[in-house]
């Protein structure tokens, strides 16, 4: 079992590309998504949802944590977190926050020890990751992107962006990731 993740979305044609090659593959996804992508594109936040992957938390602006304070941080989460319950395509009681335990990823991977904190004490598990791809870094090769992806065993969390920047190397490794671990007998499973 992997564990897909995609963060940086909703983005028009790149997570309807996305969502797609899932379908083809039978594969679940988790979707850290930012807030103002979901208020820009609710269509697509929605089309998620009715594929069956699960919604997380990203931040509304996708800022670092290291740069701001624990309130404008918890502020910015908490807005995301308002937008995926008013987004939401079934009530949120009975559905994706009680179901995915409000679940975050700091953007960059930055995030204070003391911001952390105060997330855990208001009900967010903080999802990190074991395997990055690469896919928005424009300096290395599809290749390379995909050899990054390869790296994945069971249980491995791995991090592609639907996102236009990492577009072109996300584009060329997720249906030849999504090909050859179904054909070695993985499945692709939604974080919860």
């Amino acid at each position: 079992m992997i564990y897909l993740t995609f963060d940086d979305g909703p983005t028009p044609e790149i997570t309807t590309w996305v969502l797609d090659q899932l379908k083809k593959h039978q594969a679940k996804a988790t979707f850290f998504c930012i807030g103002s992508n979901i208020e820009k594109h609710p269509e697509i936040f929605k089309a998620i949802q009715l594929q069956g992957h699960v919604i997380a938390n990203h931040t509304q602006n996708h800022i670092k944590g290291w740069q701001h304070s624990v309130e404008t941080y918890l502020n910015d989460v908490e807005l995301t977190q308002e937008h995926i319950k008013n987004f939401s395509i079934n009530s949120i009681e009975n559905s994706s926050e009680e179901k995915n335990k409000k679940l975050f990823r700091p953007p960059h991977g930055q995030i204070k020890k003391s911001q952390g904190k105060a997330l855990i004490k208001n009900g967010y598990e903080i999802i990190m990751w074991s395997i990055l791809t690469f896919d928005w870094d424009n300096n290395i090769t599809k290749y390379s992107c995909l050899r990054n992806a390869f790296k994945a065993n069971s249980g491995d969390i791995v991090v592609f962006h639907d996102s236009i920047k990492a577009s072109k190397n996300m584009q060329y490794v997720l249906p030849i990731f999504l090909e050859y671990y179904k054909e070695k007998g993985f499945s692709f499973e939604v974080l919860n």
